[in-house]
């Protein structure tokens, strides 16, 4: 991983691209999401393929999308880029994604889901933070759908802590009673997983590791943790944060049956483990996290993960 490049704090009333590197959005949730951001007080700026629907799931053409994405972190006129949402897609703009201009004009780049894997190479390569948080037409829509004072404070780089009140409870201690210390990363499991093999593999040794998904089923969560221990992308990680996994536990199974397949896959991993946190894919108020930074998770009876440093220069 690059040494990190912190963009600059964003005040409350910054202009921010909204881009659809991915799939295409419902327009009314796209129109709710709009109202939403301005009634906090920002700007948003749609970029001109914003809004295309098609060629298939996609948000336009690769071409489209990779032109928007690149403009927007280029645009004097705006402070910070978000997602309009996941969907798929955001891997064909991997290998064209303009590394020079985002180094030029480093922005926070709010996104989940599909875009764990661009926020992952800029991460990686770049240092770029990645905030792992609430997107236009996925979460601003609803009244309910966005943690605002990590919304706030990763945007302003003040220190926060999340913990219970965000779902947030122990899986497993670990072999060591000590708060686990690691640079915060990962996103999405199954786009961490797709991009093994790749160029652009994921750089988790260190790392104080955050996974999350939905609607996969607990055999195919253990089935892609097994995948990460055997491509050894668990070793040198300090310790395992679980989102909340929405629609992860089929209606008929037994309540703690993806608690014991996680517990199952990871029996011989020696860090403390938690679940629930609300962040990605979440029920409602999306957690957001800054990924690149260096965070703490302390587990037991009253588990908490903070972050210990910003993820922008004030």
């Amino acid at each position: 991983m690059a040494p990190l490049m912190k963009p600059p704090a964003i005040a409350s009333d910054a202009a921010i691209s909204i881009v659809a590197p991915a799939s295409f959005a419902q327009p009314e949730c796209t129109e709710r999401g709009l109202a939403a951001l301005r009634d906090l007080g920002f700007t948003p700026k749609l970029n001109p393929n914003t809004l295309t629907r098609g060629p298939l799931y996609f948000a336009g053409t690769s071409d489209q999308r990779l032109a928007d994405l690149n403009a927007a972190f280029a645009d004097p006129g705006t402070s910070a880029v978000m997602s309009l949402r996941g969907g798929y897609g955001s891997n064909y703009l991997l290998e064209h994604l303009n590394i020079e201009t985002v180094a030029s004009h480093p922005k926070p780049f709010f996104a989940y889901s599909d875009l764990t894997c661009l926020q992952l190479r800029l991460l990686d390569e770049l240092g770029l933070p990645a905030f792992h948080g609430p997107m236009l037409a996925s979460d601003f829509y609803l009244h309910n759908g966005v943690h605002l004072d990590s919304f706030r404070a990763a945007l302003a780089g003040e220190p926060y802590v999340v913990g219970a009140d965000e779902g947030l409870r122990t899986l497993k201690t670990g072999a060591v009673s000590s708060p686990a210390r690691g640079t915060l990363y990962g996103g999405c499991l199954s786009i961490i997983v797709s991009l093994l093999g790749t160029p652009w593999e994921p750089c988790t040794e260190g790392t104080l590791l955050f996974l999350e998904d939905r609607a996969a089923k607990p055999y195919q969560i253990d089935r892609m943790l097994w995948q990460l221990r055997k491509a050894r992308k668990l070793d040198g990680v300090c310790g395992i944060v679980f989102g909340e996994m929405v629609d992860c536990l089929p209606a008929d199974a037994a309540p703690d049956l993806l608690d014991q397949a996680i517990l199952s896959a990871l029996d011989d991993f020696d860090g403390p483990i938690a679940i629930g946190l609300r962040s990605g894919h979440v029920s409602r108020e999306n957690v957001t996290l800054t990924f690149g930074v260096e965070a703490e998770l302390t587990v037991g009876e009253n588990p908490r993960l903070q972050l210990l440093e910003p993820a922008v220069a004030k």
